[in-house]
């Protein structure tokens, strides 16, 4: 338990320091902008290629995939329950497209901080693969939400499936599973280049979490935010774990299944809803109130799971 504090301390620290910069705005929003750019078409690719190249699993873990997306699929549904204000129909109702988003999203920054810091290599090209199955899944559901439910749906539908085959993420993904398929792990000045290029993801991408905060969605926060971030920071954490006792898992599959599925939703899911006609302002209190409550309920959870080791 120690050790995953000791884990969580920087992480919040450094999220803390990016809240705080853009607070005082010592970095003007655009430049925030053209950051989560360079970290989503750069930065992050690179660190994932990088990793998936070089792993050493022992076995294709399909069971920690599927757990990943039965949670999904469950949190999803439960997204379903949600009620739209007095003024919305059962066909446009945008805060439940927000709510399933927030269900199914997660940030995969404090994911691959956490899983690198307490366990290395393997642990982090795990966390990587849980990026790729849980980003694909998230944009897939979060889309199908947002425009279903969307009030402005006479706009220009988006093209799911065309918008995943680009998307730099699960391209690195497959790059890098290819990569380690054939043995072709990358080295020398390839290697010391993608190594430059991943140091910087994390923290940055940490960075960026932080600057995404807004305090004032934080305080405005009524009674469908709470209740929802409570729904996605604890029923997420328990339903994969109860799906994980029928794929019987390893210890660390079954932590970086834990970490992965206790983390707050993503913050990016604030400006899919803007673009897609979902109830923004609702997205921005959710992604807030879970920044800030996850810094207690990850603990808890990592607590159960050593509970659970004995």
């Amino acid at each position: 338990m120690i050790a995953f504090l000791q884990a969580l301390l920087p992480v919040i620290l450094i999220v803390a320091v990016g809240w705080g910069l853009a607070e005082r705005k010592f970095i003007p929003d655009e430049a925030w902008r053209a950051f989560e750019r360079l970290v989503y078409f750069l930065f992050f690719p690179a660190l994932i290629i990088n990793v998936l190249a070089k792993a050493s699993f022992e076995k294709v873990p399909v069971g920690m995939a599927l757990t990943f997306i039965i949670a999904q699929i469950v949190l999803g549904l439960s997204g379903l329950l949600a009620r739209g204000s007095e003024r919305d129909n059962q066909s446009r109702n945008p805060r439940k497209g927000s709510i399933i988003q927030s269900n199914v999203r997660w940030n995969t920054f404090i994911g691959l901080s956490i899983a690198g810091a307490m366990f290395g290599e393997e642990g982090l090209a795990l966390m990587a693969l849980a990026v790729a199955i849980l980003t694909s899944f998230a944009n897939v559901i979060s889309v199908w939400a947002l425009t279903h439910y969307s009030e402005n749906k006479d706009g220009e539908k988006p093209r799911i499936w065309l918008d995943m085959s680009r998307n730099p993420l699960i391209l690195a993904c497959i790059a890098g599973i290819v990569l380690n398929l054939l043995g072709i792990a990358p080295s020398g000045v390839v290697e010391q280049s993608l190594d430059l290029l991943g140091q910087a993801t994390i923290a940055l991408g940490l960075l960026i979490v932080g600057a995404a905060i807004d305090v004032q969605s934080f305080r405005r926060a009524g009674s469908t935010t709470l209740i929802w971030s409570a729904v996605r920071l604890l029923c997420m954490p328990v339903v994969a774990f109860i799906v994980s006792m029928v794929f019987d898992l390893s210890e660390l599959e079954l932590a970086v299944v834990i970490v992965a599925t206790a983390t707050p939703t993503a913050s990016s899911g604030y400006i899919l809803a803007r673009q897609l006609g979902g109830d923004a302002t609702l997205s921005a209190n959710l992604i807030a109130v879970q920044s800030v409550a996850a810094i207690v309920t990850m603990p808890v959870f990592y607590m159960l799971y050593l509970t659970y080791l004995g």
